[in-house]
């Protein structure tokens, strides 16, 4: 007779969102050190950690949006490239805390908590 075991679902899944976490913050300050705020978007957007954050897919968006209530950033650009949304109103373009104000609106439409 063999055993098997099976792992501990909500363990492998807990696990697996600090690691992703872990990695977020280490390409956050890669690219926070790297891109001092003055950095055009298009500089902040095209770093090379600031793409992998983008491919972390819908993993990263917690986490992106914990970041920006903590200090709104150039997030924009990469919550647009995860989710294929843009729910900035025209009227609150290049007003960072306005933009993110629409973006926490979109996510707690969409059930997002973070």
């Amino acid at each position: 007779m063999s055993i098997t075991l099976k792992p501990n679902v909500d363990a492998v899944a807990s696990n697996r969102l600090v690691g992703l976490e872990a990695r977020f913050h280490s390409l956050v300050n890669i690219w926070k050190q790297s891109c001092p705020p003055s950095s055009s978007v298009e500089k902040l957007a095209t770093h090379s950690a600031y793409q992998q954050i983008i491919g972390m897919g819908p993993d990263a968006l917690v986490f992106i949006l914990r970041e920006m209530e903590q200090s709104p950033n150039h997030w924009f650009w990469a919550l647009r490239a995860i989710t294929g949304e843009n729910p900035v109103q025209p009227a609150n373009r290049g007003n960072l805390r306005a933009m993110a104000a629409d973006w926490f609106a979109w996510a707690k439409l969409k059930g997002y908590q973070w």
